[in-house]
Formats: C-alpha cells, sequence, structure tokens
C-alpha cells in the first residue's frame, strides 16, 4: 500500500492534468447528497481563511471533482475541471517542510489543500483523503478541515466509472461528479466553521 501511495504521490499534485477536460456546465437538478466539512482554523489559520473566503463567494459553486483514486483520496475545486487552474490567490503552504506546525494529520476524511513543487502554491484545489494511510503526506501538505457527516458521498465518488487520468492511474470520472453547492452554514460546538457541500446528481438513474 506504501508503494503505491507513494507512486500516487509523486505523480500528485496536483495541478497535474487528469487527460481530459471535466466539462463543469453540464450539472443535473436533481441533489447527489451532501456532506460538512468542519474547518479547524487552530491548526492551518490562513488555509481556513481562504476556503472560508472561496465557499462565501460561491467559488465552487458547479466545480468538479475531477480526480478520484480508490484508497487515496478525491480532488477537486479547479474551476478549469483539469487540475491545472485555481483561484485567483494564491496561499503559504501551513505545514512542517515549509516552517509551519500543522499537527493534523491525513487520516480518512481529513481535507487537505492541492499544491503544485511550489510550497507556498496552494489556492482554491483541495482533497479529501479515503484512507489513514494517506499520512504519508504529514508535513507536505496542509490538512485543514474533516468531513464530519456525510463521508458516505464522498466514497459513492468512487462508484462513478473512471478512466486513465494524467496522474498515471485510474482517477478521471468518465461523468462529472459536481458540485451543486457550497455555503457556510452555522459554526461547530467548539466554534469551529463548517460548510455544507451539496452535490448534484453523480451517479446516474
Amino acid at each position: 500500500m506504501k508503494k503505491v501511495l507513494a507512486a500516487a504521490f509523486s505523480a500528485l499534485f496536483i495541478f497535474t492534468g487528469c487527460g481530459k477536460d471535466v466539462s463543469t456546465n453540464e450539472i443535473k437538478s436533481s441533489d447527489g447528497g451532501e456532506f460538512i466539512i468542519t474547518l479547524y482554523p487552530e491548526y492551518a489559520p490562513i488555509t481556513c481563511e481562504n476556503f472560508e473566503k472561496l465557499v462565501s463567494d460561491g467559488f465552487y459553486n458547479g466545480l468538479t471533482f475531477h480526480r478520484v483514486v480508490e484508497g487515496f483520496m478525491a480532488q477537486g475545486g479547479d474551476p478549469q475541471g483539469t487540475g491545472m487552474g485555481g483561484s485567483k490567490d494564491t496561499i503559504k503552504g501551513e505545514f512542517a517542510a515549509n516552517g509551519v506546525e500543522n499537527n493534523l494529520s491525513h487520516k480518512r476524511g481529513i481535507v487537505s489543500m492541492a499544491r503544485s513543487q511550489m510550497p507556498d502554491s496552494a489556492s482554491s484545489q483541495f482533497f479529501i483523503c479515503y484512507d489513514d494511510s494517506c499520512a504519508f503526506l504529514d508535513g507536505n501538505y496542509a490538512a485543514f478541515g474533516e468531513v464530519t457527516d456525510g463521508m458516505e458521498v464522498v466514497d459513492d465518488f468512487l462508484k462513478v466509472p473512471r478512466s486513465l487520468g494524467g496522474d498515471g492511474d485510474i482517477s478521471s470520472p468518465n461523468s462529472p461528479i459536481t458540485i451543486k453547492t457550497a455555503i457556510m452554514i452555522e459554526d461547530d460546538q467548539n466554534g469551529n466553521p463548517r460548510v455544507q457541500v451539496t452535490m448534484n446528481e453523480f451517479l446516474g438513474d
């Protein structure tokens, strides 16, 4: 498993093309479920502030999860739908290799920022970990939140047929996995900001 994940890591992140352009205009009307992301500013305050601003601006509405790798992660938040794009601003990478203490480990359900080889290149792309073994990413990527409700919806992304992507893995969805809306909702009982992500129907009839 570690060898497989290491290979996925080396091909990674991001800002890597996925073999085809996924249109973000093919939005269906029915819901495909929803999940909640709880943000943890105590670990990555800059990252959380950036994510919260993008959500509040409606940036993620209509964007796709363009990269889905079984046993690894689901990645989205690219306005181009290819893994090559992002928002207009980049932020400091809040992880140990970039001089920032961040003790939030990449376990199942953790949400973290995608980036290029440059440590301060993250903007809007993010990924959700499928497996605790993603902890090998600790110290090199800015974990900043967690899917605290509805992880089964993220698991369902794996049911969408996928083709070979630009990362060399079976990762590129054959049909769009589209975010209908991402909105801020009330904080949790500890005062952590929360995001409700509602998906368009992506499993078909």
